[in-house]
């Protein structure tokens, strides 16, 4: 065999730089290039999978104005209790802990595209199970279902999104999931206002619908294509996803190239002996610590029953709160 047929790339292009593949081509050629990208529906398929973090900011406000609405309801059945209110809010990290788990066996195994739409399932009938809800383990198995699609979303749709976007928008559409995830919490708050718990959980499983929908017309990242051999799918995503213009053959041999880099040698729990990668791994595990430690989500699954125990009351205008002694 041709000791060089390994590392040959899968498609052959204009690569401007033979010995370095990924360095892009120079000066006015790589502004034309740049110049042929269009992003259209780039965007598009982008806003098809943030609506997954959209339905987790849903999933993260949703028990603030349903558990007043639960803790006063004449149902025997569905009525909560201080406990049962308690564990409404907060059973949904279970299913969130076991979801980031379960996200990245899916990834490798179905790809980006097909993880974002099974992750909608979950979010579906989780809202399905809370709507038609006759007891309170019910209404616990609706919000452990929810909980477990926003695990998964959480992993795959950065992935999605950064495996599909070019570097000069990357950085503005993957700040899109954190944006979209305040925007349902957001969304969660002011629809608990004007709808009581059945129909809020109505209007919550709208965006994992519209996800599951749109998605049917999305492509899969090309990088998940090429490493699984599929160079004509991958041709045909980045056809869709930068305009029939853009070079193409170019890019996938940069894929390519970056992933052959990434892989070569593999990981080892040796490699932690590193300074240079257990440092900023620590920092960014710490950081992640500290955040949940502030108590945030506490805050964000109970916000309105804190603030009624705390004696605050919307004032009459329905704009400001005042203290009652």
């Amino acid at each position: 065999m041709d000791p060089f047929e390994e590392t040959r790339p899968l498609l052959r292009g204009p690569v401007v730089n033979e010995e370095d593949p990924l360095s892009p081509p120079d000066g006015a050629e790589q502004q034309s290039d740049l110049s042929k990208v269009k992003n259209g529906k780039l965007f598009l398929a982008t806003f098809a999978a943030v609506l997954g973090p959209l339905s987790f900011g849903f999933v993260l406000g949703y028990s603030s104005p349903a558990i007043p609405n639960l803790k006063t309801i004449d149902n025997p059945r569905l009525h909560l209790d201080e406990e049962e209110a308690s564990w409404f809010g907060s059973v949904v990290t279970l299913g969130a802990a076991a979801g980031g788990l379960l996200g990245g066996w899916l990834v490798g195994r179905l790809g980006r595209k097909l993880t974002i739409m099974v992750c909608s399932l979950p979010f579906i009938f989780g809202f399905t199970i809370i709507i038609s809800a006759q007891n309170v383990w019910m209404l616990y198995g609706g919000r452990v279902l929810t909980g477990l699609a926003s695990g998964v979303t959480s992993l795959v749709v950065p992935l999605y999104i950064s495996e599909t976007a070019h570097p000069r928008v990357r950085g503005m559409l993957g700040s899109c999931v954190q944006l979209m995830v305040v925007t349902g919490i957001m969304g969660a708050y002011i629809g608990g206002l004007l709808l009581d718990w059945r129909w809020l959980a109505v209007l919550c499983s709208v965006p994992p619908t519209l996800m599951l929908g749109l998605m049917c017309f999305m492509p899969e990242t090309p990088r998940f294509l090429l490493a699984q051999g599929r160079e004509v799918e991958a041709l045909a995503a980045l056809r869709f996803l930068r305009g029939p213009d853009a070079p193409l053959h170019w890019e996938c041999a940069q894929i390519e190239a970056a992933a052959r880099q990434q892989g070569a040698g593999g990981f080892r729990l040796k490699d932690l002996q590193s300074p240079g990668l257990y440092r900023p791994l620590l920092v960014g595990v710490l950081l992640m610590l500290f955040q949940q430690l502030t108590g945030i989500n506490a805050i964000m699954f109970y916000a309105e029953t804190i603030f009624e125990e705390a004696s605050f009351k919307v004032c009459p205008l329905g704009v400001s709160s005042h203290w009652i002694d």
